[in-house]
């Protein structure tokens, strides 16, 4: 089987512009994710997807992959279509499983790969899986820029949404938590879900998963091993930093 990595990047963000190259001990946050990315030994590739030549450069500096992509991408998971596609006409090559890793996980673990990947291997009809963790926290749970997730009882996804969801007091063994930025595709379904046309609660939410539930395919959520906290604002920014130091330490 053969897996790409691809992580999507822009610099053009809503919530904190510039994040990419904003740098965590002394290193621009994109190189963290694309380091730990490639460390998975079940990958064929990594390479980022991005519009904005400044995260090109970079990632050419530390020797890295990178492909460029239009501006017009309202969705990472888009832009990694476009990247897939690229890259197959460049290199003659036909990749079997896409694992999208979004550009502001650095603390994202090379065994996580390997966990979202897992059941795509296992189950050739699963077109979709999404890592997740627990919530640790009722800041955390209230908010906005952490995406809240809940499943039934085979675990799949039944929603996803910025606010509190579901009630706070919904029993801890629930499957519900925080969505990660870490999702694998059937090479197939990502091409597919660029021909689906965006949808309404995917457009309330802000969030891709969305489109995919709204039209009514199943997303297979796994609960990660490892828990980390996504970087949306200069304050995540510092978190994470100290959180990294306590790991070399």
């Amino acid at each position: 089987m053969k897996i790409l990595a691809l992580i999507p990047a822009r610099m053009d963000s809503s919530r904190f512009p510039g994040k990419p190259l904003k740098k965590i001990l002394n290193k621009p946050m994109i190189g963290h994710v694309y380091d730990r990315v490639r460390q998975c030994n079940i990958l064929k590739q990594t390479v980022v997807a991005t519009c904005d030549q400044k995260i090109a450069d970079y990632i050419s500096s530390i020797n890295g992959q990178t492909v460029m992509t239009g501006y017009h991408h309202q969705r990472a998971t888009e832009r990694c279509a476009e990247a897939l596609e690229i890259l197959e006409k460049k290199q003659k090559i036909k990749y079997d499983i896409i694992v999208m890793v979004q550009g502001d996980e650095p603390m994202v673990h090379p065994d996580m790969i390997s966990e979202v990947v897992q059941p795509l291997l296992n189950d050739t009809e699963i077109l979709v899986t999404n890592l997740f963790g627990r919530i640790e926290s009722n800041d955390e749970f209230k908010d906005y820029n952490v995406v809240k997730m809940v499943c039934d009882l085979d675990g799949n996804a039944l929603y996803f949404s910025r606010e509190p969801i579901p009630n706070s007091n919904y029993e801890k063994n629930a499957l519900a938590g925080k969505q990660y930025g870490i999702i694998a595709f059937q090479r197939e379904f990502l091409l597919e879900y660029v021909g689906m046309p965006p949808t309404p609660l995917e457009k309330a939410e802000s969030v891709d998963m969305l489109r995919i539930i709204e039209n009514g395919i199943k997303i297979k959520m796994i609960l990660s091993n490892n828990n980390i906290y996504t970087v949306d604002t200069q304050a995540d920014l510092k978190m994470v930093e100290r959180l990294m130091s306590m790991e070399i330490n």
